[in-house]
């Protein structure tokens, strides 16, 4: 047997629904929004560290990069931080580092960062 619903059943989001959903995706929004500078300052990092990989010493290496860090204003790391090796004949650049959000209260999002040159 088959049953008859009625015409008048409704479907959709209860106010309570509406509000869960709210609050999620503003939290996901408040968390990406301090997420995405870090991202662009790795980024950014990323691209400086390539550019200094073009020096042949390490102290020239350090040099190109905190002079690049200046004008890309790259506050995370310093010229100091980053790992100077050879690979053959070609000079690799390493790094890492960590950045720290604060959530609430006690709560903290740590993000880790790593990379190297091409």
């Amino acid at each position: 047997m088959q049953q008859i619903r009625p015409q008048s059943a409704q479907r959709g989001f209860s106010i309570i629904g509406f509000l869960f959903v709210a609050v999620v995706l503003a939290f996901v929004g408040i968390i990406g929004a301090q997420v995405m500078p870090t991202l662009i300052e790795y980024q950014t990092i990323l691209k400086t560290v390539n550019k200094a990989s073009s020096g042949s010493t390490v102290v020239e290496v350090r040099s190109i990069f905190d002079k690049a860090s200046m004008v890309d204003e790259i506050h995370s790391i310093t010229g100091r931080d980053l790992e100077v090796t050879k690979e053959g004949d070609k000079v690799v650049v390493s790094f890492a580092y960590n950045k720290e959000i604060h959530l609430t209260g006690p709560a903290f999002l740590l993000l880790k960062y790593a990379g190297r040159s091409k």
